[in-house]
């Protein structure tokens, strides 16, 4: 107990030490002239953690925008940014890259004890005193709901009335259960089950933050799993809900909404260790998952992929009976963009998860296909066109999907199958089409008007498309070959968009 008192009071003294030491002068100096600054909230947590904090927040007794100004002119420089809602006494600084968040007392509150007591949870209601660090005596830790207790043994206690409060703390909870590897003590559970409606309150854009950052860690679907079971994500997702008891065909073992998480599962073991599932792309698939907001697109789309299902349901006949989703993806695809728009995503995360859902099944169909005859390089530029910069999600969202049906009907070999098609997709793409895309086209736009008097229209982005496939298949390799495969084209009556371009399939 003493061992770990010491250590507690080695990190206290140093809250500031991971900050560049111009900070902490002027702090001092701040601090000196208002008095009653204190840190508190993530930053000393993160310390007794042993983590960096990401922000610096700081708890003054009032006029938060006030010191903000004031440390901008003690640092001789920095942003300002308001960030108060209404009511609310908070502003932040940005200096160098840096951010330091300052909060007024909440709500009614007259001293920094009964301010911690008004946060989200225990572990962010402690705080220490700016003039205690650094003056040579033990650091008074401020901690009036014992949150380094719960802290030590890493449980999530909501403070009194915190979700009636806020009820955007319940979801703020999930996401420190994700980064932080927590978990939620028994009657902070109850407290989400009998608040969950009260998530329509928050503004729809604070919602979509902490569901961003939830899908950023790598325990997301824990986490989901966590809030479906008290009863919060329905308020958040419904639409997931329609594929509760949707039976599916013996392909899958597990009805809609369960098979959604189970895919959800397997995406984010796939992204810790793409090489396991691709072998002979690891470089390649390790370079896709760095981009940004790609594993969080990829985590929606495998857990959002069969949204569809349920409003594509049907029958193959009534003499089988068996049950069908046509155009379950392309369905899922309107649906999810619907959720998207409601909760105001940007516009790349909308349409880059909208079109990995809407294009989940073509790894699969082309499985089916190399089964009965070869692959053609047609098949593949024509997918790794629609797909773009998503080939690659594509096939993890595939391999996610596949491992999460485990019915009596599936293939034995499909993962081996998907393995194998990707290794074929990737090898034509470098062989084949890199070298066309490389190279200057036989023909362009102007091309059709000045050589062969067409007036522009849409048929031109068709008579182009085809040419790069037949270029592809080496069927056309000259400019003279491409002129006289679109006169014949024309004259076929193609330009009016009544034929298909002669030697296509």
């Amino acid at each position: 107990m003493q061992k770990e008192r010491t250590v507690q009071q080695r990190l206290l003294t140093g809250l500031l030490d991971p900050w560049p030491a111009e900070i902490g002068r002027a702090l001092r100096r701040l601090g000196a002239e208002v008095g009653g600054i204190f840190l508190s909230g993530g930053t000393v947590r993160d310390r007794l953690l042993g983590r960096a904090a990401g922000d610096l927040d700081l708890t003054v007794t009032r006029d938060a925008a006030g010191c903000c100004r004031a440390l901008i002119g003690l640092l001789g420089g920095g942003a300002f940014v308001d960030l108060g809602r209404t009511g609310e006494d908070v502003a932040r600084v940005v200096w160098r890259g840096l951010t330091i968040d300052f909060a007024g007392f909440r709500g009614q509150a007259r001293t920094i004890d009964e301010d911690l007591r008004r946060r989200d949870y225990t572990v962010n209601a402690m705080a220490v005193p700016l003039e205690a660090l650094g003056c040579g005596r033990e650091t008074l830790l401020i901690d009036p709901l014992r949150g380094c207790d719960d802290l030590r043994q890493g449980i999530l206690r909501a403070c009194p009335g915190a979700y009636g409060d806020d009820p955007l703390r319940m979801l703020r909870g999930f996401r420190f259960m994700a980064t932080l590897n927590f978990a939620f003590d028994a009657a902070s559970l109850a407290e989400i089950g009998r608040c969950a409606d009260l998530i329509a309150r928050p503004a729809v854009e604070r919602i979509s933050y902490e569901l961003g950052l939830i899908m950023d860690s790598p325990r997301a679907c824990p986490s989901f799993r966590a809030m479906a079971a008290a009863g919060l994500l329905r308020h958040i997702v419904p639409e997931l809900y329609a594929g509760v008891g949707v039976e599916q065909p013996e392909f899958h073992h597990l009805d809609v909404f369960h098979h959604s998480f189970l895919a959800f599962e397997q995406m984010e073991a796939i992204i810790a260790q793409p090489g396991r599932y691709y072998p002979q792309a690891v470089e390649r698939l390790d370079e896709y998952l760095t981009a940004a907001p790609v594993r969080r697109c990829l985590k929606w789309a495998a857990l959002c992929h069969d949204i569809g299902k349920p409003a594509a349901m049907g029958n193959a006949g009534s003499e089988d009976g068996r049950i069908t989703f046509y155009n379950h993806d392309e369905i899922g695809r309107r649906i999810f963009h619907l959720f998207a728009e409601r909760l105001k995503w940007s516009k790349e995360e909308r349409q880059r998860t909208g079109q990995l859902i809407a294009m989940h099944m073509h790894p699969f169909h082309l499985c089916n296909v190399r089964r009965r005859e070869p692959l053609s390089k047609r098949a593949v530029l024509k997918l790794s066109q629609r797909a773009g910069a998503d080939l690659d999600g594509l096939f993890l969202l595939a391999m996610a999907d596949s491992l999460a049906s485990r019915g009596d009907k599936k293939p034995p070999q499909m993962e081996a199958e998907l393995v194998a098609l990707f290794d074929q997709v990737l090898r034509i793409m470098e062989e084949d089409i890199r070298p066309v895309a490389a190279g200057p086209p036989l023909l362009t736009g102007d091309d059709l008007i000045t050589e062969l008097g067409l007036a522009p229209s849409p048929m031109f982005r068709t008579i182009l498309r085809e040419l790069e496939s037949l270029r592809v298949e080496g069927r056309i390799t000259a400019r003279e070959e491409a002129i006289a495969w679109v006169a014949a084209f024309v004259a076929a009556g193609g330009g009016d968009g009544s034929e298909q371009p002669p030697g296509s399939r």
